[in-house]
């Protein structure tokens, strides 16, 4: 989802500690200075001052390695364990200074977690166990019934109200512990690698569900996991962390295309690109350089002047029109033709700014000219050439960084035409 970078996070962590042993503060007020990893005598760094913030709707994955820290963070965020210095707040509120029932408000009303063993009640249906929240809330048995069903028929279990836990699959189950967690209509969800115990067909499976449901309900989200290829299919930013300490936070572009350190790079070597990577990734910015009172002698002489083959044409509001090539220039300057309508070929190969790397690649083999970026009104927002494409996808290549066209495609070296934009007046 896109967020908005100016509201006011729903969750903000500020210079978070913890420090597991008998003297924490004491350690704390002697932690060298200068992000040193190392460990104190009889005490464990679980957590070296994260900060970070969650936009409200936003899916924000904190990942890495087993003892990195990252469940120990999750956990502090509702104070299952209690910070030994630092901030969290929800909606501006600090959860470190809570008294107990305000703690325990904002736990039944405003935070709901979804733990990796399920943490089901095995002596419960699960319509009660879905309705369990509710129940501590003090809802009536019907109500709390009538509001499990139908969370029970969001995640795709509504005939299973009345099976008990131990019929239930893996997958299922943890569909339940889901169920359970939004029956409560929680503003933000904790899930610590809830699909990492189960096999790969059926974790495929719930993270498609998890991005359908987001989609649906737009939750804010911090999801914890150890697996890259889960942060980022599911994560509209990444937090990847190393022994307590967060060493990068990014979109997945940004963690895939600019690791901050060796330790992020290490991650990243051998992740499928063409998964991740998307269009705006690697799509060249058209400048404006014509005007459309411009004929094809103009079009022509600037395709002749860089090099080129042929140019896209655009309308009002860079709405695309088509694409020119020199021989049809050529041609309609001989007739004598004022402009370029009569010569618009319609056979480009066209996609959006989020469409997928991979869905470019059978586009750019069976086209003769750059795929377009076309934005929701038509507009054009850039091109993809051939190379660009082979270069991102190259494991240790690098992506080409957006640039105008076509000086910046003369720049790079590309043999592949490039575009110019006829704007309208």
């Amino acid at each position: 989802m896109t967020t908005n970078p100016e509201a006011s996070p729903k969750l903000a962590v500020e210079g978070l500690y913890k420090i597991f042993g008998p003297h924490p503060r004491a350690v704390l007020a002697n932690l060298p200075a200068g992000g040193s990893d190392s460990q104190p005598a009889h005490h464990t760094v679980a957590v070296r001052n994260a900060s970070f913030s969650v936009q409200s709707g936003e899916t924000f994955v904190v990942m890495g390695l087993s003892g990195s820290g990252k469940s120990t963070l999750v956990r502090c965020v509702n104070r299952l364990i209690r910070p030994t210095a630092g901030a969290v707040r929800i909606d501006g509120e600090d959860v470190t200074t809570m008294d107990r029932e305000r703690l325990m408000y904002v736990r039944r009303h405003k935070v709901a977690m979804v733990f990796q063993g399920f943490a089901l009640l095995p002596h419960r249906t699960v319509l009660d166990n879905v309705a369990y929240g509710l129940e501590l809330r003090g809802v009536r048995r019907a109500e709390r019934h009538a509001k499990a069903q139908e969370v029970l028929e969001t995640v795709g279990l509504g005939e299973w109200g009345l099976h008990y836990p131990d019929e239930c699959s893996g997958g299922m189950q943890q569909r339940v512990g889901l169920a359970r967690a939004l029956a409560t209509d929680p503003e933000i969800l904790l899930m610590d690698e809830p699909f990492s115990a189960l096999d790969p067909l059926i974790r495929r499976r719930m993270q498609d569900e998890l991005i359908d449901l987001q989609e649906r309900l737009q939750k804010t989200i911090l999801f914890v996991t150890h697996d890259l290829d889960e942060a980022l299919r599911l994560g509209s930013r990444i937090a990847i962390m190393k022994a307590g300490r967060i060493v990068q936070i990014g979109t997945p572009e940004d963690i895939l295309l600019h690791p901050a350190d060796d330790y992020v790079a290490a991650f990243t070597q051998h992740v499928d690109r063409s998964k991740v990577l998307r269009a705006r990734d690697v799509m060249f910015l058209p400048t404006p350089l014509l005007r459309t009172n411009h004929g094809p002698q103009l079009a022509l002489h600037e395709m002749e002047r860089h090099g080129l083959s042929s140019r896209f044409v655009v309308g009002p509001n860079r709405r695309l029109a088509g694409l020119v090539t020199a021989e049809d220039a050529l041609a309609a300057t001989q007739r004598g033709d004022h402009d370029l309508a009569g010569i618009l070929t319609q056979d480009i190969a066209k996609a959006g700014p989020d469409d997928p790397l991979r869905s470019l690649i059978g586009m750019a083999v069976q086209t003769r000219y750059p795929i377009a970026v076309v934005g929701g009104a038509g507009e054009l927002l850039g091109i993809v050439v051939r190379v660009a494409i082979l270069r991102a996808l190259a494991e240790d290549g690098p992506v080409l960084a957006p640039v105008t066209a076509p000086e910046g495609a003369a720049a790079a070296g590309l043999d592949a035409p490039a575009a110019v934009v006829l704007q309208a007046k």
